[in-house]
């Protein structure tokens, strides 16, 4: 299980490097235009940190098949608690309000992580409804086929990843246009990093 308050101990410097570039892809894919554009998500913090979520979630799903990655994916999780703390107080959230904060992002991951694991059990449609409710308000159904396309494309491609070019942050994220509803999904690491 991974705990949410883990964030106050420092990992080794090389899986702090790991951990930073894999977060960083994470952020990054998660404020990529066309998704607020081309897929209906609202462009608010709401909206951001709920695609956030998606992200983490993807990476974190991938890190369960791959041998010795339970370190890694506390270090991840906690990365994104540091984070989020640091955005709180940044924000000018006062200290007593910080942990109620950050105890409902931790809900809030939690719940949406055992959602989409259901979801990804279950089906398209299953992880399209969990998307439109959770990313997308409960509005805009084929919007929230095309993001499931899109996961499923993320998803196809992180396990098609080797444990090692994963481990070193050697891939990225499908490009949201990869998953109009037209593409199959494909499987390819980036080989030039």
């Amino acid at each position: 299980m991974l705990w949410p308050f883990n964030h106050f101990s420092k990992p080794r410097a090389p899986l702090r490097a790991t951990i930073d570039a894999i977060y960083g892809m994470i952020v990054t894919q998660a404020r990529e235009p066309s998704f607020y554009r081309a897929f209906g998500v609202s462009d608010t913090v709401n909206g951001r940190f709920d695609l956030l979520l998606l992200h983490l979630w993807m990476v974190l799903w991938r890190f369960r098949s791959a041998p010795g990655a339970a370190d890694i994916s506390q270090a991840l999780f906690d990365r994104f608690c540091a984070d989020m703390d640091a955005n709180l107080r940044e924000m000018g959230v006062g200290d007593l309000t910080v942990p109620k904060r950050m105890q409902a992002f931790g809900e809030a991951f939690y719940g949406r992580a055992a959602a989409y694991d259901a979801a990804l059990a279950a089906g398209d449609e299953a992880l399209a409804q969990a998307l439109c409710k959770n990313v997308l308000n409960g509005e805009g159904m084929e919007n929230a086929q095309r993001l499931a396309t899109y996961a499923k494309t993320a998803l196809a491609r992180l396990g098609g990843i080797d444990d090692a070019a994963l481990l070193a942050s050697a891939w990225t994220f499908p490009a949201p246009a990869e998953a109009g509803g037209s593409h199959s999904p494909r499987v390819m690491a980036n080989e030039s990093r």
